[in-house]
């Protein structure tokens, strides 16, 4: 073969080019020898295309041929050539054709892989993959598998979306610094030693938070960037030690705009790369509603299913454990005004969950510092029976209606003086129902939300003072600015969460442009004048000339991809991502460095585990 350069992917080939000399170039995925007939798939990224090696084929490609093995790098010339009517493989794109093979070229060859990169699959129809680590270790051979193909070339052709959609609405992008100056942001954050300037460090920027409110101070007015972020955190199924984030921020603005201008991009995003409609205006519900109707200020809208306030109930009987959550006792009750006695009513399943099942929702409840799970059945002919049915035995005709309760019901109940608690517990088990019972509406696949109208401030119990919500920059609502000082308790603020599927996607808020304002907050939360101008010091001093009204946001591009992907870890969304231990079995970082490097930083390490 004088030229092996492919003239055609693997993807590329249909009936129309019947007849047509082509060149692939790919893996071989696997061989199949039919006694005079070899056939082989060959794999790039485009796709897969069967090639035929027969009675035409000289000794020499067949000799070669017969030598292939799995994930072997070659190069096929031949000519396209249709299937017979039989062959045909409709699951495939190019399973039309073939290409009958005139000679094929080994770039290199392959040693036994220490897991399929095929498709493995049970009787059960479930997949068979290797453990995590294993295929972290060997992730070049992981991200050969067409799932991670799929993932890795939606989350390319995302990010090209968002591009595409803030260019056209004006927004700049601008990088910021990845060494800056460490300030107080939640986590703890990745340090780097300064050789030139011994005993100083700079900071990976858990986001850009201060550098995108600078930019609005100096004038451009639309900002975004594709931005790396870095947080020292326990590592989970959706959180990263590096990740990436769709960071906006925008001048003389407003809530309004930047939720509209979010969903706008959302919109975008979906439409052009899963050709998806979202609706034109997402949900938008009041933190406080979130609670106490899904238990969750980041609740899956995929199924109903309201919580509901069983207050009512602690009256028709002697039922203690009702009494104490419909008493609005504790301060979180006090705060929200909002009843810590929580009912579910989980339709048509009376009959298809045991005492032992129902036991395995308590353990969720519990999980989540409830006291138990209470619960009673409707039967067939109306009644209560079950759990605590006997302290409301002949009380259905008032609590069924107001509860909206029917035959085979089941009711679930959460009675806690805290009413947070109790939601938060009932809301888990609402959760869990809608995994189990498979409630989500097939016709609802990514349903969008806004939690608005957050607490500004929460009470730290253990250290006795007030901190913020989200963070200190984060604007109050105007309504509440003149009783910050005085009831810091019931003060919302002007920030916003976009939320996915169940999960918390974006976050964002309007920003503090009044230094006297901002002075106020930071005497609120404890925060010194002389701390603040230490960790805060350059942007508040850039407050004082002439700071815009500003406010932004950023989407998760790692989550956002993995809901869109309908995976559960963001690790299959992410190229090259860490482990659970924050670790990457690839390179086997993070690792040791030799002494003199460590010299050149003015570091001792005094203790190694």
């Amino acid at each position: 073969m004088e030229n092996t350069k492919r003239t055609v992917t693997c993807g590329d080939l249909r009936k129309s080019d019947v007849g047509k000399k082509v060149i692939l170039n790919g893996w071989v995925s696997r061989t199949r020898d039919l006694g005079g007939l070899l056939f082989i798939r060959l794999r790039d990224r485009y796709g897969i295309t069967q090639v035929m090696v027969g009675d035409k084929a000289s000794e020499e490609v067949k000799k070669t041929a017969a030598s292939l093995k799995s994930e072997y790098c070659i190069a096929v010339e031949g000519v396209v050539t249709a299937r017979s009517e039989k062959d045909i493989n409709k699951d495939m794109p190019t399973g039309e054709i073939e290409v009958e093979a005139s000679d094929i070229q080994i770039f290199t060859t392959s040693q036994e892989l220490p897991f399929s990169i095929e498709e493995v699959r049970q009787k059960d129809g479930t997949v068979v993959v290797a453990n995590e680590d294993l295929r972290l270790k060997y992730r070049y051979l992981d991200l050969r598998r067409e799932p991670m193909q799929h993932n890795i070339i939606l989350r390319s052709q995302v990010t090209f979306a968002t591009r595409e959609y803030l260019t056209s609405k004006g927004f700049l992008e601008i990088e910021t610094p990845t060494f800056i100056k460490s300030t107080p942001e939640g986590a703890r954050d990745y340090l780097v030693p300064s050789r030139v300037h011994p005993g100083k460090f700079y900071s990976l920027p858990q986001s850009p938070q201060l550098y995108k409110q600078l930019l609005m101070v100096s004038g451009f007015d639309k900002y975004f960037q594709i931005a790396r972020c870095y947080r020292d955190e326990d590592a989970r199924g959706d959180r990263q030690p590096e990740f990436t984030q769709i960071d906006m921020e925008m001048s003389f603005t407003n809530r309004e705009e930047v939720l509209s201008t979010t969903e706008g991009m959302m919109q975008h995003i979906f439409k052009k790369t899963l050709n998806y409609e979202l609706p034109a205006k997402f949900d938008r519900i009041a933190w406080e509603d979130a609670f106490d109707w899904y238990g969750s200020d980041k609740p899956d809208l995929r199924f109903d299913m309201k919580m509901q306030d069983a207050t009512f109930m602690a009256e028709l009987s002697d039922f203690n454990a009702f009494k104490a959550g419909a008493a609005n006792a504790g301060r979180s009750v006090q705060r929200h005004k909002r009843s810590g006695l929580k009912a579910l009513v989980v339709k048509n399943v009376a009959d298809k969950y045991s005492r032992k099942t129902i036991e395995a929702l308590e353990t969720v409840a519990k999980t989540y510092k409830a006291k138990g799970l209470a619960w009673m059945k409707v039967n067939a002919e109306g009644a209560f029976e079950g759990g605590i049915s006997k302290f409301f035995a002949g009380k259905e005709k008032e609590i069924c209606p107001k509860l909206g309760a029917e035959k085979n019901d089941l009711l679930l109940f959460v009675s806690d003086e805290d009413w947070q608690t109790a939601c938060t517990a009932l809301g888990a088990v609402r959760k869990q129902l809608g995994k189990d019972l498979n409630l989500y509406n097939p016709q609802d696949e990514f349903h969008f939300a806004w939690i608005i109208d957050f607490p500004y401030f929460a009470w730290n119990e253990e250290e006795n003072h007030w901190e913020t919500e989200h963070h200190m920059f984060t604007l109050p609502q105007q309504k509440y600015w003149d009783t910050l000082e005085s009831d810091p308790g019931e003060v919302k603020g002007d920030l916003y969460d976009l939320v996915l599927n169940g999960y918390e996607l974006a976050s964002g808020s309007m920003r503090i442009n009044d230094p006297v304002l901002q002075e106020r907050i930071f005497e609120i939360v404890g925060y010194s004048r002389e701390r603040a101008e230490k960790a805060f010091g350059f942007l508040v001093q850039a407050f004082k000339f002439g700071a815009p009204p500003h406010g932004g946001i950023a989407p998760g591009l790692d989550r956002l991809i993995m809901l869109m992907c309908h995976e559960e870890s963001i690790h299959e969304v992410i190229a090259f991502p860490k482990n659970n231990l924050a670790a990457s079995p690839m390179d086997e970082c993070p690792s040791e460095v030799d002494e003199q490097q460590l010299k050149d930083l003015h570091i001792v390490v005094t203790e190694k585990e």
